[in-house]
């Protein structure tokens, strides 16, 4: 799923409610890209990953900032460690972004909180601009190397729904 040119938005709460894949080399991701992406380009625009996945680390969800000076395996981010397996339930995935930051939730639980001024000296905060939305499941990857004998196939990330809010004024 992806909104570009469909539907952005600059701040607020942007949620989904998702049952995961499990196995290695699995990487589901529930995440943001900013609208000026065609003019500017990756990673000027920014990306707000809201949940990324490691089918093999099924404990663990991630989240993340990438812009100039903090991209790829560089980026701001954190890890959400779960007291159980994610991919045996759905979990609600969400940010809640206003001018000041951008706070990280798994199932209302605040796992990681990045300010304004957070990022590396220098490094732009290109996040006071819309973004659209994309859902996805990739395959293999430097994040999460290749499926093995293990991963079963076929796969699915299951999504209840996908609810985005204006913030307050």
């Amino acid at each position: 799923i992806k909104t570009q040119g469909l539907f952005s938005q600059r701040y607020g709460r942007f949620e989904a409610r998702i049952k995961l894949p499990i196995g290695q080399g699995m990487w589901p991701a529930f995440w943001m890209l900013g609208d000026d992406i065609t003019t500017v380009g990756w990673p000027i625009c920014g990306e707000i990953d809201i949940m990324e996945f490691r089918g093999q680390r099924p404990r663990e969800s991630t989240g993340a900032l990438h812009a100039p000076g903090y991209s790829a395996g560089q980026a701001i981010g954190g890890v959400y460690r779960s007291p159980t397996v994610l991919p045996d339930a759905f979990h609600v995935y969400a940010v809640e972004w206003d001018p000041a930051g951008i706070s990280w939730f798994v199932d209302d639980t605040e796992f990681m909180r990045v300010d304004n001024g957070d990022q590396p000296p220098g490094a732009p905060w290109p996040y006071d601009d819309p973004f659209f939305l994309i859902l996805n499941i990739a395959v293999g990857g430097t994040y999460v190397g290749s499926p093995d004998a293990s991963t079963q196939f076929p796969q699915e990330m299951l999504v209840d729904h996908v609810r985005v809010y204006e913030a307050e004024r």
